[in-house]
């Protein structure tokens, strides 16, 4: 078991987030509850921007919001200098909401509606990520329609594999985001976009998936963008000012993930797009990449209350807790893997190994199988660790279950951040079929 930022146990034996007493904030906040390590999400965007800052590399590093987007959140990047990455209208809805500035937002998606750029263009956001031709010529539509210009980047896709769950690769040739690097798509999609007026196109985004624990993906990446880029200096005298690499860069659910400093990735991607902008005499572009999971994956720890527990003799014990894939659907969709403890006996020596079922009506709400524990209860609290990220943004009313709320952590002081959801909540929006009668 691996603590993570500054969790701890403290003298009573209880896990210790933040300086705070997780026990007391489940009697207080109810359970399930996700709570979130504030000085460990700062820990790691100051990490990912000192190491450009260290190396003079003009750059922007970009909170992946889909991750976990709340005002309290983009809030957060904000006071850390970070920029925001974008991929529907609801989380760009949020971003103004929380008073971000929208000079430093970047739009994503496959299937960007008419709506959501003209709101993005009205706002004047930093970027649009332009992902296939449908959206660039909408876009041109809108500029047009609008009267104003706008900043883009291409997505391509460079053919690259990177080592990681299928679902989640992004980069390879067969994949539903981006322009095909091999194929003639991309050299079609931005001899357009070089022709159309009221868009800049700044340079080319990438990214090769998630979970990625290693560097090679990466460089192979830029080596092919480069190689690209070379290739339109020459053809269509475009030099790109900024080349964004994405994000990916994975982290430690349990011990058979290996990541490694959030550094080293940014140190190898400088150095690599160092030699290609020197190999083909190229100006160096910015470099932007876009850390979702690894800036709030392992700050966040949710809290569950243990119920009921049916032992099958010689098979395997389930032990219950009070929520499941509707606030944690990453085991049922990835099949994931967690680490977890009793938030109030964090010393006691395990006795048994159980596999943590949720409480929604479906054979494969599983959190957790095979998890070594001390015998457990009712009365005791279940923390599953690095549920930041993912966890709160795909959770869902499955069962018509009420969505968790959301608290942060950081010097002894703890913030609600979204209030829990009641079961008034899930109705306000249904419409009866007939209207009461009034008795």
């Amino acid at each position: 078991m691996q603590f993570h930022g500054t969790a701890k146990t403290n003298k009573l034996g209880h896990l210790e987030i933040g300086g705070v007493d997780t026990v007391q904030l489940a009697e207080k906040y109810g359970t399930p509850l996700y709570i979130y390590d504030v000085a460990l999400i700062r820990d790691r965007a100051r990490a990912f921007k000192r190491t450009f800052e260290n190396a003079g590399i003009t750059a922007q590093v970009a909170y992946a919001s889909k991750a976990f987007s709340t005002v309290a959140m983009v809030q957060l990047a904000a006071e850390e200098h970070l920029s925001l990455d974008v991929v529907s209208g609801g989380e760009l809805y949020t971003a103004l909401t929380a008073g971000f500035p929208m000079e430093k937002i970047h739009f994503h998606g496959n299937n960007k509606s008419y709506e959501e750029l003209v709101m993005a263009i009205e706002h004047n956001i930093g970027c649009i990520v332009v992902d296939n031709f449908y959206e660039l010529e909408m876009l041109k539509e809108v500029c047009k329609e609008k009267n104003r210009t706008t900043k883009i980047l291409l997505r391509v896709t460079p053919g690259i594999e990177a080592h990681t769950h299928d679902y989640i690769l992004t980069g390879q040739e067969d994949s539903k985001f981006g322009f095909d690097l091999q194929n003639g798509q991309a050299d079609e999609a931005m001899r357009l976009a070089l022709e159309a007026n009221l868009i800049e196109v700044l340079g080319l985004h990438c990214h090769i998936g998630s979970q990625i624990f290693e560097t090679t993906g990466f460089i192979l990446a830029t080596q092919k963008i480069f190689g690209k880029l070379q290739q339109w200096k020459k053809d269509m005298s475009f030099e790109s000012t900024v080349l964004n690499l994405g994000g990916g860069f994975g982290i430690r659910y349990t011990d058979e993930d290996d990541p490694i400093p959030a550094a080293q990735y940014v140190e190898e991607i400088i150095a690599e797009v160092k030699k290609q902008a020197s190999l083909y005499s190229m100006k160096l572009p910015e470099i932007w990449i876009e850390p979702g999971r690894s800036l709030v994956g392992d700050a966040g720890t949710t809290l569950y209350r243990i119920g009921s527990s049916k032992d099958i003799p010689n098979v395997r014990k389930y032990v219950a807790i009070d929520g499941g894939m509707s606030d944690n659907i990453r085991p049922a969709l990835y099949q994931a893997k967690y680490e977890a403890v009793l938030a109030n006996r964090v010393l006691d020596q395990p006795e048994e190994t159980v596999s943590i079922a949720g409480k929604c009506c479906e054979s494969g709400d599983m959190l957790i199988w095979d998890l070594p524990l001390p015998k457990s209860g009712s009365q005791d609290v279940l923390a599953v660790f690095c549920t930041g990220a993912y966890g709160y943004s795909m959770s869902n009313n499955y069962n018509r279950i009420p969505r968790p709320a959301v608290v942060f952590l950081e010097d002894s002081k703890v913030t609600l951040i979204v209030r829990r959801e009641t079961y008034e909540d899930m109705v306000k929006l249904d419409l009866p079929l007939k209207e009461k009668v009034k008795s």
